[in-house]
């Protein structure tokens, strides 16, 4: 496995983060997909796995963090398999995000995920993009605050 092409999808994993965290909707996700992209976050909402353009997905994004005064994703214990111009990487993570203490009220205003990521990679003429991403949700905390950044039916 080449040392450059590891480091380069850990750092991948990183720019996700920062997505959510830093509220960049603009710029990140481009350095960070592939267009289209097949999401699965059932674990957590429920919806079935679907394959999304990245437009879409970036507007899906901004609205589910909008309500949130922080987030912050912690993405380690990164195992990445290289075969080519793909890559598998499997990696632990631990997402809080809370609400501003006004929309709280006297609840709590903490929503924690943890679990893992089973992401998939594939080597672009500019560089690695994720396109294919998966949350297995092991634990959560206060999970009736995700309602907050699901989208109304």
């Amino acid at each position: 496995m080449n040392a450059d092409d590891r480091a380069d999808i850990i750092q991948l994993l990183g720019l996700y983060a920062d997505i959510a965290d830093q509220k960049e909707f603009t710029e990140l996700p481009r350095r960070v997909f592939t267009d289209p992209l097949t999401l699965d976050f059932s674990s957590v909402t429920g919806m079935p796995p679907m394959e999304t353009p990245l437009g879409q997905y970036t507007e899906i994004l901004r609205g589910a963090f909008a309500p949130f005064a922080a987030t912050h994703h912690a993405i380690t214990g990164h195992v990445v398999d290289i075969d080519g111009d793909r890559a598998t990487i499997h990696a632990h993570v631990r997402a809080e995000h809370w609400l501003p203490d006004e929309a709280a009220g006297d609840g709590p205003n903490r929503w924690l995920v943890v679990g893992f990521y089973d992401n998939e990679a594939v080597r672009t003429a500019d560089g690695w993009r994720l396109d294919r991403v998966k949350l297995t949700s092991t634990h959560q905390e206060n999970a009736q605050l995700a309602s907050a950044a699901l989208p109304a039916e």
